[in-house]
């Protein structure tokens, strides 16, 4: 016999009362189907109506506990929640600015937010179900939080940071109260794995269950993280280790229903490349599985190991012989009327290719007008697809823009004129301002900003030739990473707010300078913001005349 409760409203003590009489009522109906008569006829269904009193006064107890320990998980969330917004609502852009606390909220709403939901929901609570239904259109969703925990797998790898580092909050020159718990690692593993990317599932997986084996609190079981732990540590090629991992497995779960077999599996796959290779079984290394412990896939960038190393400040190519061809300077325009009373100051970053900074190019005031022009409109960052010249996200660019045209504001208007002054082309022809903020993880992967031969469409809708020069502003200093990077050469310029730096992306003759294949490297602590300039060929004819050879 099936016996389903009805569902009250909002919880009152007079509710409550109303609710224990209903459950009551409930049970009775469910036990009690024979009619008075029948009851007092018969003692020996009158003794069984004892036990059922009995059962009935444990399933009370039981249902008073289930609403006490209810209440109180709620009143723990609450109190958790309070603390934490506490924090994070006195200063959110500096809370976000460190990318465990963005991955957690990111978590949190999509998410821990829903579990709390479903809790509520066994005896709906109207206020806040309406509340949660009016706001879930803002909440991130299932690929927003995939999107996160990537973020800290590409500052992982990029700046060679193990889990345990990222799970106790420790990033370079940083150290906060910004944690993750054995079910965020579990999560981060899992999103990896779902992923088919192994090579992170062991590291984030290895850290749940080395924060477990500590005796951490949590909700996942070991068995389940050993599950996919011994599978993905299997996936990178190490049968030893998915066999010791595997039988731990099974000795905590003996029925488990893959765990048996995956053994199995594993020792015959073992023992067969032994025979074929003649040698004898190694037991698996004692060494606790880190950072290094097995290989980082290849993948599609070619430069990838030294584009992420000059992120880290490494391998920069700055040798003395350089450095004295490299000069700062008062810049004028070439005399320029509105830069003679009050030039700008200039520094050479790089000198061939050329690569300069100009200093003070922006003033705050600019820069929050332009940041609170761009706020509302910031959306995924583009990239100009090659083929089609039409503009599309891709997975290697990882930040959020918006353009700004220079008749919706006298500021806007006033650095395209600066622009146009100090590089003494024309911004006629150039794209509008565009404004980009990276986040957590953002960057923008090695790439050129002008069009190849094998692009003829890219800006052909345009109409105005290929970018023949690039305007950086920096429009916030960054905590960590971030730097401007060019492989190639090696050179890192490294964000200083109220800067720009400029370079040509075309020599005179037309012909594409590939040594200016650049990078923006993931933010690791902080929020960068910049804005660019994209200058075009069209009306620089005089401006900057042809060279007489393909490389002037």
């Amino acid at each position: 016999m099936v016996c389903t409760l009805g569902r009250g409203g909002r919880v009152t003590e007079q509710g409550r009362m109303g609710k224990l009489l209903l459950f009551v009522s409930s049970v009775l109906l469910c036990c009690c189907r024979t009619t008075r008569a029948e009851i007092f006829t018969s003692i020996g269904q009158m003794t069984d109506l004892i036990y059922t009193e009995k059962e009935l006064v444990q399933s009370l107890r039981e249902y008073i506990k289930a609403e006490e320990s209810k209440l109180a998980a709620v009143k723990s969330w609450a109190n958790k929640l309070d603390a934490l917004t506490r924090v994070s609502t006195a200063d959110p852009e500096g809370y976000l600015a460190h990318p465990v606390n963005a991955y957690k909220l990111m978590k949190r709403l999509n998410t821990e937010w829903s579990e709390l939901e479903s809790l509520v929901l066994q005896n709906p609570a109207d206020g806040f179900v309406s509340n949660m239904s009016v706001h879930r259109q803002y909440f991130p969703d299932e690929e927003d939080e995939t999107g996160a925990a990537k973020a800290l797998m590409r500052l992982q790898d990029t700046y060679q940071l193990d889990s345990e580092a990222f799970s106790k909050g420790k990033l370079p020159g940083v150290h906060s109260n910004a944690v993750l718990t054995v079910d965020d690692c579990f999560d981060m593993g899992k999103t990896a794995y779902n992923d088919a990317d192994y090579y992170h599932a062991v590291l984030w997986l290895q850290q749940a269950l080395k924060q477990l084996d500590d005796g951490e609190e949590a909700v996942v079981s070991k068995a389940d993280i050993l599950d996919y732990l011994s599978y993905s540590v299997y996936q990178m090629g190490d049968l030893p280790r998915a066999i010791e991992l595997t039988r731990r497995l099974v000795a905590i779960d003996p029925s488990h229903q893959r765990a048996g077999g995956n053994l199995r599996y594993f020792e015959q796959l073992l023992m067969k490349q032994l025979r074929e290779m003649n040698q004898d079984y190694q037991p698996p290394s004692e060494e606790p599985i880190q950072l290094g412990t097995y290989s980082r896939p290849k993948d599609h960038l070619p430069e990838r190991d030294s584009y992420e190393a000059l992120c880290r400040g490494e391998g920069i190519q700055m040798t003395e012989a350089r450095r004295s061809r490299l000069f700062c300077r008062y810049h004028d325009g070439k005399r320029n009327p509105r830069l003679l009373l009050k030039p700008v100051r200039e520094e050479d970053e790089w000198d061939s290719p050329h690569i300069v900074r100009y200093l003070d190019s922006l003033s705050d005031e600019e820069i929050e007008k332009i940041k609170e022009l761009a706020k509302p409109r910031l959306a995924r960052a583009t990239v100009r697809d090659p083929k089609t010249g039409v503009l599309t996200t891709a997975n290697y660019r990882v930040s959020k823009s918006a353009w700004l045209e220079g008749e919706e504001d006298p500021i806007i208007d006033r650095v395209n004129q600066r622009i146009e002054d100090i590089t003494g082309l024309t911004v006629e022809t150039a794209e509008l301002l565009q404004v980009a903020n990276y986040g957590v993880g953002g960057q923008y992967e090695p790439h050129f900003d002008f069009s190849r031969k094998d692009e003829p469409d890219a800006f052909k809708r345009l109409g105005t030739g290929n970018r023949v020069a690039t305007f950086l502003n920096y429009m916030s200093d960054v905590e960590a990473g971030g730097a401007t990077v060019f492989p190639d050469f090696g050179a890192a310029i490294w964000p200083r707010k109220g800067t720009s730096v400029f370079w040509y992306n075309l020599f005179r003759s037309g012909e594409g300078d590939y040594r200016t294949r650049h990078a923006a490297c993931p933010v690791l602590v902080g929020s960068k913001w910049v804005s660019n300039k994209w200058i075009h060929e069209r009306g620089q004819e005089f401006r900057r005349p042809c060279g007489l050879t393909e490389v002037d």
